[in-house]
């Protein structure tokens, strides 16, 4: 049994880790506090070859492998949780459903600036009343001569309003079967397209330099050859790319406890109270070990489902059991940490609170921790 890194994923890790100390780490405080989306910052990712790590070669990509897209976001989230969670977004939902479903004219079409990161994805599923239950979408696509009429509202949207978007996947019901169960179909937006609008960014607690907003369709035209994939399988073809995406998050939770636990080690042994450094504590050495531990099981579980999707074995359940985890130890070491810093860790200047707010959606996002419980315990029998 081997449990080091390959070479290759040692060597992305590094490259993000360097890259994100001189291009991110110092500017993610201000960018944070002007919610401003560092556009300059994913061009550059995708002039490093890191916005299309999970897309073949054939259309701009690398094709790394779950396990080496892990060990970048390692590096790329303990920077810095906007940057991280937009990456996310778009190297996973975004861009793996045309990756595979897509005709070969999609994926030179929509694909590769994608992959190449010459523009950014947005992936378009949760609505106003629609969530954790993605059947109940009311979003609807309906035949027209040449192609469909879409019409509807998409809420969260991360990565659809930036300079560089190119457009947004959107999931929508196209009909019923004859059984009166709704049939789905997934689609493709370009900017631009007459009907598509978009909403005023959203103030979030947390991700405050990565872009959501509301997306309306009101009678937006689209043509046959938007679809992709099968109509009548769009909900099915989202749910097979959403493992890769449940892996995803659940990187991005291991690298923010992380970097709360090397934040809290950090301000431990500087602090000193009662004539000795913090870290000399019992009470907070213990909370030191148990953050320790904790991230260090978190991480077995999320290689161990990113090996496994990368041996082209089932990994749902791994999947689901990583992202519940590390995503609830996220928070706990997020929380442990900020009592660590004390008041140093309650104001917006220290790195910490940053990683505190962003936390909270880790447990909420690309499933929430209710829905991973269910498919884990569904996936048990």
């Amino acid at each position: 049994m081997d449990l080091d890194l390959p070479e290759e994923a040692v060597a992305v890790q590094k490259l993000c880790r360097d890259f994100a100390a001189k291009e991110i780490a110092p500017h993610a405080a201000d960018w944070s506090e002007r919610a401003y989306f560092p556009v300059e910052v994913f061009r550059k990712l995708g002039e490093l070859g890191l916005m299309g790590m999970l897309v073949d070669e054939r259309y701009g990509g690398t094709n790394a492998g779950f396990v080496s897209y892990v060990a970048a976001m390692e590096a790329l989230g303990a920077a810095d949780q906007s940057v991280a969670s937009a990456w996310n977004a778009h190297s996973t939902i975004a861009t793996l459903p045309l990756a595979t479903f897509g005709t070969e004219e999609q994926k030179q079409r929509w694909l590769v600036p994608l992959a190449t990161g010459t523009h950014i994805g947005a992936f378009g599923l949760t609505e106003p009343t629609a969530g954790s239950d993605a059947a109940g979408i009311r979003t609807t696509a309906r035949r027209v001569d040449g192609g469909w009429l879409l019409n509807g509202t998409k809420m969260f949207i991360s990565n659809a309003g930036t300079a560089m978007s190119l457009g947004v996947t959107v999931l929508a019901v196209t009909g019923t079967n004859a059984d009166g169960r709704k049939r789905y179909g997934t689609f493709f937006v370009p900017d631009g397209t007459p009907g598509y609008a978009k909403g005023q960014p959203l103030r979030k607690l947390g991700w405050h330099a990565m872009d959501t907003r509301e997306l309306v369709f009101t009678d937006c035209v689209l043509a046959e050859d938007q679809l992709i994939g099968t109509e009548g399988n769009g909900l099915r073809q989202f749910l097979a790319v959403l493992d890769g995406g449940r892996i995803s998050v659940a990187a991005l939770g291991l690298s923010l406890a992380q970097a709360a636990l090397d934040l809290a080690v950090a301000h431990s042994g500087d602090r000193e109270q009662f004539g000795r450094p913090l870290r000399q504590f019992q009470a907070v050495g213990h909370k030191l070990a148990d953050m320790a531990t904790e991230i260090e099981a978190a991480r077995g579980l999320v290689y161990r489902a990113a090996w496994l999707g990368d041996q082209g074995r089932p990994f749902s359940r791994e999947a689901a059991m990583a992202k519940l985890f590390a995503s609830e130890v996220a928070n706990r070491a997020a929380s442990a940490s900020v009592q660590i810093h004390g008041g140093y860790g309650y104001i917006r200047e220290s790195a910490i609170s940053r990683f505190y707010a962003d936390a909270k959606i880790l447990e909420i996002g690309e499933g929430t921790s209710e829905v991973q419980r269910n498919v884990i315990a569904k996936l048990l029998a």
